[in-house]
């Protein structure tokens, strides 16, 4: 059995991370989930949320969009739409965007279509206030 996990985490975009690992811990559509080396292959989907990955003592959090998570042979690929660590993300665009979400949501109804995007807008951007604010507690 393997003493790490490779991750690599891919958006449409770029790949964002490719880096050997001790743990991951993900969003999954149906609850969070860990991987630790040696996981039985699975391929699962993710929701918006927070995928953290640790490396030794250190722990690093990344907010992701919906994708999926495939793991095998001790590596595991996510493949999402898209993927901010925590210092890359833009505390002030983010609060931006959910103050928009939150100014929608108030004049939209259920019925609206525009309703579910808005709702997932501004579940992404409390995720990445969220995920921004991990880089702080960490001391970077």
């Amino acid at each position: 059995m393997a003493e790490k996990l490779r991750l690599e985490m891919v958006t449409p975009y770029k790949k964002v991370l490719s880096q050997e690992v001790d743990e991951i811990v993900a969003p999954g559509v149906i609850g969070e989930f860990g991987v630790l080396p040696g996981h039985t292959p699975m391929l699962t989907t993710l929701k918006i949320g927070e995928l953290t990955y640790r490396q030794g003592a250190e722990s690093y959090h990344v907010a992701v969009n919906w994708g999926y998570v495939e793991v095998e042979n001790d590596t595991v690929t996510v493949l999402v739409e898209t993927a901010e660590p925590a210092d890359e993300i833009d505390l002030d665009r983010a609060k931006l965007a959910l103050g928009r979400a939150e100014e929608a949501l108030k004049r939209l109804g259920p019925e609206d279509k525009e309703f579910i995007v808005m709702q997932a807008a501004l579940e992404r951007a409390m995720i990445r206030i969220m995920v921004a604010g991990r880089k702080a507690q960490r001391g970077h």
